[in-house]
């Protein structure tokens, strides 16, 4: 490799560092016809299990009660479910309302 080359390898490299960290979620394809595998973070995985123990007495859950059982603002609740909404696990998770603080319709 090249100077110029290596120093672009690193740059890529870096910027994907950097995507990383601003999205706290690591995406790796596992082959081309395969989905991305997904990591999810700490308080993803923490959202997730809470919703796994939940779905199967409740649909609706609100952004702020989620937040009050892990101990997290109801941001951080709504700036994590992305992964969980656009992963393939065993509950599927929608946005469904948005008066007086979003809900999320979990089905199992």
């Amino acid at each position: 490799m090249s100077a110029t080359e290596t120093t672009t390898a690193e740059a890529a490299a870096a910027d994907t560092t950097e995507a990383t960290e601003a999205t706290g979620t690591t995406e790796r394809a596992e082959s081309a016809d395969a989905p991305a595998a997904v990591d999810l973070t700490d308080k993803q995985a923490r959202i997730l299990a809470y919703l796994r123990d939940r779905s199967a007495t409740q649909t609706y859950f609100k952004s702020r009660l989620i937040a009050e059982d892990l101990d997290m603002s109801a941001k951080e609740v709504g700036a994590n479910m992305g992964p969980i909404c656009d992963g393939e696990f065993d509950l599927t998770v929608e946005k469904w309302g948005y008066s007086s603080g979003t809900t999320w319709m979990v089905t199992a």
